[in-house]
């Protein structure tokens, strides 16, 4: 069996030991779209080793990139689970920051399956990674959910249901953010190699017209643009950001980002013109710092 529900959750946690440094985090910054105003201040700081700033988004991928040696494709080599990768979607993704993350630097990265859920169709594998500097500090935590399309069934808990509908009110503020043609070819050089998101036949297979941008280039897109539109270019504002990926998005195509705020909360909807609107990211809150 592909998911061994048993065995995935009783497994020991996988420790690794992650490292990076200021171009890696250029290199991130590159595949979200910076710099595309070299000669804006703002978002010179994005993409200039001078005064380097780090967006939060970065731990997604942090000690994956070009520092790592050779990049490898991406993969489910998780205990109990085996898993084709063309039946998987990334479906949603939660970070909590409890400290800066610097422009170079190191962590231990524990990882483990927190959670399998029963969606009849599908499985959700929730993945849940911890990392810490070299003194134990906490740095940050994260929980991805994957979507494997024809795994479930297999009567576990259907998860919890979560309702995060955006205000019925005007947004108080829409943010826009176009992104290049090849912006999933400079993204994945951050380290996810999944040929979804750069070759046509593969794309075509899994269903897609073609390559598909990855959905964390989109949350970090998402985040970018909050940092700089709301935030006041401050990353070190953002405490925790969540969201669910409701749609593919092609690269060349334009993310729209509705912000509506209520304290430290802000609620998003980040959904794509060109398609008459479709979601791109919902179920989408950001805690703050103020």
């Amino acid at each position: 069996m592909p998911i061994d529900v048993s065995a995935a959750l009783s497994a020991a946690p996988t420790v690794r030991e992650a490292s990076w440094t200021e171009r890696d985090v250029l290199l991130y910054h590159l595949g979200l779209g910076a710099g595309v105003n070299a000669l804006d201040p703002a978002e010179l700081g994005w993409v200039y080793e001078k005064g380097l700033k780090v967006l939060p988004t970065f731990a997604m991928v942090a000690g994956q990139g070009v520092s790592a040696g050779t990049l490898k494709p991406a993969g489910m080599n998780m205990p109990g689970i085996d898993i084709d990768l063309r039946k998987i979607l990334h479906a949603g993704q939660a970070l909590t920051l409890h400290a800066p993350i610097p422009a170079s630097g190191s962590a231990t990265i524990s990882s483990r399956v927190a959670d399998v859920w029963d969606k009849g169709k599908a499985a959700v594998i929730v993945l849940e990674q911890s990392a810490a500097d070299a003194d134990g500090n906490p740095l940050w935590t994260t929980a991805m959910q994957i979507w494997a399309r024809g795994e479930g069934d297999f009567g576990g808990d259907a998860g919890p249901d979560v309702a995060a509908a955006a205000p019925e009110r005007a947004a108080d503020k829409v943010l826009v953010s176009p992104t290049s043609t090849q912006q999933a070819l400079v993204y994945r050089l951050s380290g996810d190699l999944n040929p979804l998101h750069a070759d046509p036949t593969f794309a075509k297979m899994a269903g897609f017209d073609q390559p598909i941008l990855h959905g964390l280039a989109s949350y970090g897109v998402v985040c970018k643009a909050v940092v700089d539109g709301v935030l006041d270019g401050d990353p070190t504002r953002v405490q925790n950001f969540s969201v669910r990926f409701a749609g593919s998005l092609y690269p060349g195509e334009t993310i729209e980002t509705s912000v509506w705020r209520d304290g430290d909360t802000l609620t998003l909807l980040a959904t794509c013109p060109e398609r008459d609107g479709q979601p791109v990211l919902t179920h989408a809150t950001m805690e703050i710092r103020s």
